[in-house]
């Protein structure tokens, strides 16, 4: 466990006493140790229950500070889908693998980060159209649920080919509804 996870179930605990670190991590420690207070030379902290109550007034509450007219709704919307888009960005770099970009070529380059923004459009316009069927799934759940369908080809003794899907999980089923997707059969030639 980890000073920051340290401080996290000491706080969520209110645990009284002492917690005590080792010497060589007391500096990045004491940065984060806004709700601690030092006990004598010792590398030893307690909970300061004034200041953690202090605090507890503002759980739950963000602050957002602009230089726009725009009203407090329409700060908060615009700053909630700065934060979708970032969410989105994290999602297609891990999907795509966008970074670290392996290529030397300023067009390799551009195609790689044209084929990330395309994901991405896609990605949007996928959310978007699901949305628009009156369905709320995060992306994970549906990227999950598509990625575990599979069509698997058997071919038998006789020479005969079919093709057998794999069962629809969770969201796929609206998803590719909402998308304009046919599901294929369970089993097919």
């Amino acid at each position: 466990m980890n000073i920051r996870e340290n401080i996290s179930l000491a706080r969520l605990q209110r645990i009284k006493g002492s917690v005590f670190i080792n010497k060589w991590r007391e500096r990045e420690f004491t940065k984060q140790r806004k709700n601690l207070k030092r006990e004598g030379e010792q590398p030893a902290f307690s909970i300061d229950e004034r200041k953690l109550e202090e605090e507890a007034r503002y759980d739950g509450l963000w602050v957002l500070r602009t230089n726009t007219d725009y009203s407090a709704e329409e700060v908060a919307f615009q700053y909630k889908q700065l934060w979708m888009v970032e969410q989105v960005f994290r999602a297609v770099k891990s999907v795509l693998e966008t970074r670290p970009i392996y290529h030397k070529c300023d067009d390799t380059i551009r195609g790689h980060v044209f084929c990330s923004f395309l994901a991405l459009m896609l990605m949007k316009e996928l959310l978007s159209r699901v949305e628009a069927a009156g369905k709320l799934f995060e992306w994970e759940d549906i990227k999950r649920d598509l990625t575990a369908l599979r069509e698997v080809e058997i071919l038998l003794n006789g020479g005969d080919r079919y093709f057998l899907r794999t069962e629809l999980r969770g969201c796929c089923f609206e998803v590719l509804k909402a998308a304009g997707i046919a599901v294929p059969p369970t089993l097919h030639r």
